[in-house]
């Protein structure tokens, strides 16, 4: 299985995992009226949303260049990325408003039949673990930053179940409802937290911010140590999607062939997308020694 048809298969079990569990929590908030069974509610609706956007962006970002979109579609991951941030702040808003009323509120009501919420929250984390197996395949074999947020959201989610399930065994064995809250608003704290994160790094990719110095580090090494290249200089680097575009000026003897330039260049792209599989890399030749042209006054 090649890896656009991985990613797919990683989106298309994201968004029914996700409309599983929001069928799974509409029932068992409306027999136990936990606000914290609303909260991991409304996290899986926003699961389902984003998964849906992702698999979208996955789709899309997987088409091939063409004369619009010189190099690629690849940074419809971070539009869509960034699209999930926005209404995981909202949702984080809004249960975090419910939480504190509810605090306030003396004559709250007490979550009911307990047992029956805890047993959908158990079931949403056996099907969320089973999902995030998949996501971590998939991600190690294609590297995409879709599938790899969305399985860092999904082992996220299981912070807020796991609190849901503390919230309704303290209401049924103490009478705690304040648990409820406080644990609702444990989980809008944590979306809160994941939005800003993951807005960041969309924020990052569309500005064109460079790759990760590691990996700068790693192909400066390839270049500098390279048989035949006498030196590098302009390593410039940009991330789009899953994509990291990379230019690079290298050096070489001027008196060599045409073809045994374009040779040296041609290995050493190869060595470097050998290294960096998600690498998409041009490589500039200068000669030896050679001096800026004086018409050139960009940097």
């Amino acid at each position: 299985m090649n890896d656009a048809r991985l990613n797919l298969s990683a989106g298309v079990l994201s968004v029914s995992v996700a409309l599983i569990l929001v069928l799974a929590k509409l029932w068992a908030l409306s027999q136990t009226g936990s606000l914290a069974v609303a909260a991991t509610l409304a996290d899986s609706a926003l699961d389902l949303m984003m998964s849906l956007g992702g698999l979208i962006a996955i789709a899309y970002a997987a088409k091939p260049a063409d004369d619009d979109h010189n190099f690629g579609h690849t940074s419809a991951e971070d539009l869509a990325a960034l699209a999930q941030s926005t209404f995981i702040m909202i949702s984080a808003g809004v249960i975090a408003f419910a939480a504190i009323f509810r605090l306030l509120d003396d004559t709250v009501v007490l979550p009911e039949r307990e047992g029956q919420g805890i047993a959908i929250i158990v079931f949403s984390i056996c099907l969320t673990l089973a999902l995030v197996l998949w996501q971590r395949h998939v991600a190690a074999k294609t590297d995409n930053k879709v599938v790899k947020a969305d399985s860092l959201h999904y082992i996220g989610d299981l912070i807020p179940n796991i609190g849901a399930i503390i919230a309704l065994w303290a209401s049924a064995a103490f009478g705690l409802h304040q648990i409820d809250s406080v644990v609702a608003l444990a989980a809008a704290a944590f979306l809160g937290f994941g939005a800003i994160r993951i807005g960041k790094a969309a924020w990052d990719a569309l500005m064109d911010r460079q790759a990760d110095p590691e990996m700068i580090a790693g192909i400066a090494d390839i270049a500098a140590n390279f048989d035949g290249i006498h030196g590098y200089h302009d390593l410039k680097t940009r991330v789009a999607g899953s994509r990291v575009f990379v230019n690079l000026h290298i050096e070489l003897d001027g008196d060599q062939s045409l073809h045994e330039a374009h040779r040296i260049g041609a290995s050493l792209r190869r060595a470097i997308i050998a290294a960096y599989p998600r690498a998409d890399v041009l490589i500039h030749k200068d000669p030896v020694g050679v001096t800026k042209h004086p018409d050139d006054d960009r940097p």
